[in-house]
């Protein structure tokens, strides 16, 4: 049986993720009837290295426990799984393609703005560098 801080060490991991994994319910670890500390198993150490993998591929811990479901009721996990991962690229790559449009509307206006001058506030413009971007270049 395993301490928190045992189970962190074994699965590379830090107490407080194993403490929050445990309030969300992704693990369910016995109690030490003497002292009342959380222990944990071998199995326990396999579901923390699992959710840290999943992390790690970009899964959400909500997806995690879904997966952790599929498998509690004896039904493989693997179609949710790479329904989950088709969706999270999809959003990925909406993400970096405004990222992309982001990053070129702010290297076109820091281009433009090299050749204006600093002004002062005048009551007409806050900042004459930002108000220069026209309608359609915002975003």
């Amino acid at each position: 049986m395993l301490t928190v801080s045992a189970l962190s060490k074994a699965a590379q991991t830090t107490p407080d993720a194993i403490r929050h994994y445990v309030r969300i319910g992704l693990l369910k670890p016995s109690r030490n009837p003497d002292n009342g500390y959380r222990l944990f198993n071998s199995d326990d150490v396999k579901k923390v290295q699992f959710i840290c993998r999943a992390k790690r591929l970009g899964f959400t811990l909500r997806e995690i426990d879904t997966i952790f479901d599929h498998g509690r009721s004896g039904q493989s996990p693997c179609p949710t799984v790479r329904e989950m991962i088709r969706q999270r690229i999809n959003e990925n790559r909406e993400k970096l393609a405004g990222l992309n449009q982001l990053q070129q509307r702010m290297d076109s206006a820091l281009e433009r703005w090299k050749t204006m001058p600093d002004k002062e506030p005048d009551g007409e413009a806050i900042c004459h560098l930002i108000e220069s971007i026209t309608k359609g270049e915002r975003r």
